[in-house]
């Protein structure tokens, strides 16, 4: 991770926008020996829809056969194992059902496991009711039949995030934090660089990109902006999509509720989506939602009284036996819904060498790994030469989580490291550790709700009442701040005034 930028640097491709597609994009280019940059305007990565959504691992029958959210979906699917295993991220595939409640509920799925099929999904079967009753005993009696998909799963969608960036990075590609951009501009040679030093390759463009750490110079542009992906598209001219936010609340149970389903319980999908799910999540938890309200503020990630009853509500159709008393957390992610009604991949017909990568709404989590193989196809058809790194590691280097250990191993750990025998958070058992090595790992947390997603410190039933003093404390010692400029989230979410005593 840098925290500038000389002028003397000449990207071969700059990545504006590092959620869950701008750093598997990056961690794909990274096997390459090409320069390459990844720029995100917030303090972390996955602050966007990479860190509230469902982190569901579709099965691939929902998108319309022939579009690039069923091709990059079914792909995407195929590939997460991998992934999943050389990012060193929990992933299982639970299966899912869609469940019917009347016959014209039935008359859909059949209608989606048709879709399934041209979309090439593997092993979907349509269930009655008792068969229903035999894999998931806690669902409603009402429920007359639901179509099975037993390759979709669950993931951390915002681990799959860091985990990718992790890997970029220890692959050479640079990322720079709190990195806004402001403008881009078309020139012929890099700015403020001579020709005779840096002659243009050829008759395409050079960009130059003015951002809030100074102007950077790239070949090529991967927009992977996400919610604002329209907004960096039309900064070279181009206005051939927009992006409207979607809001979407959920729910999170404690752990004591994390067993009453198996698999991932949808309703028939309506044109809004997929409808209000309930599933556990690979930490053990229960989370249902979300709703589907379209908003005009790409920033409102408010929850409603309305919106949490509504999730409440129709989850407790699929699952009467719901007991709300175990809500630990709720709250809503913004979906990017693109004007095209389809994943927008490929080269600007506005500008040479400017890669859209936009509207990646569902199921953009579960493509996101094929996604990126996608646009390293666009870029060697545009010209981009990818020579193979002889030295690229695909293994994240493994996290050592306390609870996942046994007594003889964490014994072992602790005489290596005492750190490993301090646990900071109670409730998700995580040491003092593992909160120093995320912190000190490549794309490393700088703030307390980094350290929540790296370490899951703040996730448990207490909610950060009793760990957040000691991660303030962890990150003022590592990062060389007073213990009041540690900040919740980035700029001005401080979690201190100052000292009363």
């Amino acid at each position: 991770m840098k925290a500038c930028y000389s002028m003397d640097e000449i990207y071969d491709v700059a990545i504006i926008g590092a959620g869950v597609i701008g750093c598997n994009v990056a961690r794909q280019l990274s096997r390459y020996k090409i320069k390459v940059c990844l720029m995100e305007k917030q303090p972390d990565v996955a602050m966007g829809a990479s860190s509230a959504n469902s982190g569901i691992v579709h099965a691939g029958y929902d998108a319309e056969p022939g579009s690039l959210k069923a091709r990059l979906n079914v792909r995407g699917n195929e590939l997460m194992d991998r992934v999943a295993s050389e990012l060193d991220i929990p992933f299982k595939r639970t299966g899912s059902l869609v469940l019917a409640f009347s016959p014209e509920d039935m008359e859909k799925i059949k209608i989606l496991y048709e879709r399934g099929l041209k979309n090439g999904v593997q092993g979907m079967e349509i269930l009655d009711a008792s068969q229903v009753q035999e894999k998931e005993p806690n669902v409603s009696q009402e429920t007359i039949g639901a179509l099975y998909a037993p390759g979709a799963g669950i993931v951390c969608p915002y681990e799959l995030t860091i985990g990718a960036a992790e890997s970029a990075v220890e692959n050479g590609v640079d990322l720079f934090l709190e990195c806004e951009v402001k403008a881009i501009n078309i020139t012929a040679s890099p700015a403020g660089l001579p020709r005779d030093k840096y002659p243009p390759q050829d008759e395409s463009p050079i960009f130059n990109i003015t951002t809030s750490k100074g102007v950077f110079t790239a070949r090529y542009i991967i927009n992977c902006a996400g919610l604002y992906a329209d907004s960096i598209a039309s900064m070279t001219g181009d206005n051939s999509f927009s992006i409207s936010p979607r809001k979407g609340e959920y729910i999170l149970f404690d752990k004591i509720e994390g067993g009453l389903v198996n698999s991932v319980i949808f309703q028939t999908p309506t044109r809004m989506g997929k409808g209000i799910l309930v599933t556990p999540t690979v930490d053990g938890n229960l989370l249902i939602g979300p709703t589907a309200v379209d908003t005009g503020d790409k920033n409102d990630t408010s929850t409603t009284r309305e919106g949490l009853q509504q999730v409440m509500t129709e989850a407790l159709k699929s699952v009467p036996g719901i007991d709300r008393r175990y809500v630990i957390s709720s709250f809503a992610g913004i979906r990017a819904v693109p004007s095209t009604g389809d994943f927008i991949i490929g080269e600007s017909r506005a500008m040479q060498k400017f890669v859209n990568v936009a509207g990646i709404e569902s199921p953009g989590l579960t493509a996101a790994p094929a996604i990126a193989e996608y646009v390293e196809e666009v870029l060697r058809k545009s010209g981009l030469e990818l020579v193979p790194k002889e030295n690229f590691n695909p293994l994240r280097r493994p996290v050592k989580r306390f609870r996942n250990m046994g007594e003889r191993e964490l014994a072992g750990l602790i005489k290596e490291n005492p750190l490993y025998g301090r646990i900071v958070c109670r409730c998700e058992k995580v040491s003092a550790a593992e909160i120093v090595d995320a912190i000190r790992r490549p794309a490393g947390a700088r703030t307390l709700d980094g350290i929540k997603r790296r370490t899951r410190a703040g996730m448990g039933r207490c909610q950060g009442g009793f760990c957040t003093p000691r991660v303030n404390e962890i990150l003022s010692r590592e990062l060389g701040i007073p213990y009041d400029k540690v900040v919740k989230s980035g700029e001005n979410s401080w979690m201190l005034a100052g000292r009363t005593k």
